[in-house]
């Protein structure tokens, strides 16, 4: 396959049936459970397809390969996490009041997430293939749009920040900055993610020099 084809991260068959539903969800599950254990680089498609008691035909009908799988993981925290940003950033009634939601939605996201071992294994599993890479940047700037969107209505006429630029990157910073917390001791990731709101209030929407 060549490189940037998003056939490759996608169903091969879209189940429509409520067994075929089912089915999908027992691939998931096992493969969610597998990386958690071994990593997406050590999980084998024929381990997978045994220890979900799924003939290896069955997977192959659902996903061509182990990329499609991880992007179907990813789609799901991906969706889980922009339902509660849209939710969250639903209700802003100010500038700082958007910037102290954005924090919140850091510890939420760290509370999630942290206690979900296949959750990491998954993210760090965008980097073994460009597509699925692609894919979370995308949903990266999905999380950015949303938030930019929130406070339009509260921005100076005046302003000269370029805020789709700027939410893009902290948007990105700061799902990194969740999942090195995720990898370090519990106390020095809460005292990071500390200083990393500290810097966001200071200069996510501070006008440029």
């Amino acid at each position: 396959m060549t490189p940037n084809n998003p056939d490759r991260v996608t169903f091969r068959k879209r189940p429509q049936q409520e067994r075929s539903i089912q089915r999908v969800d027992a691939i998931l599950s096992v493969a969610a459970a597998l990386i958690a254990e071994k990593g997406v680089s050590r999980m084998k498609m024929t381990e997978l397809a045994a220890v979900a008691t799924i003939p290896i035909g069955s997977v192959y009908q659902y996903f061509p390969d182990k990329a499609a799988i991880v992007r179907a993981l990813l789609d799901r925290h991906s969706n889980r996490i922009q339902q509660k940003v849209r939710e969250a950033f639903s209700v802003v009634t100010s500038l700082d009041h958007a910037i102290e939601l954005a924090c919140g939605m850091i510890d939420w996201y760290y509370r999630e997430y942290r206690s979900d071992p296949a959750y990491l294994g998954v993210w760090l599993g965008t980097d073994i293939d460009r597509d699925i890479l692609k894919l979370n940047i995308e949903h990266s700037n999905r999380v950015a749009e949303m938030f930019l969107e929130s406070i339009r209505p509260f921005l100076p006429a005046e302003s000269r920040i370029d805020l789709e630029a700027r939410t893009q990157l902290f948007s990105h910073l700061i799902g990194a900055s969740v999942r090195f917390a995720i990898m370090s001791d519990d106390d020095m990731a809460k005292r990071m993610l500390h200083e990393w709101k500290q810097v966001i209030r200071a200069t996510l929407l501070a006008e440029p020099i």
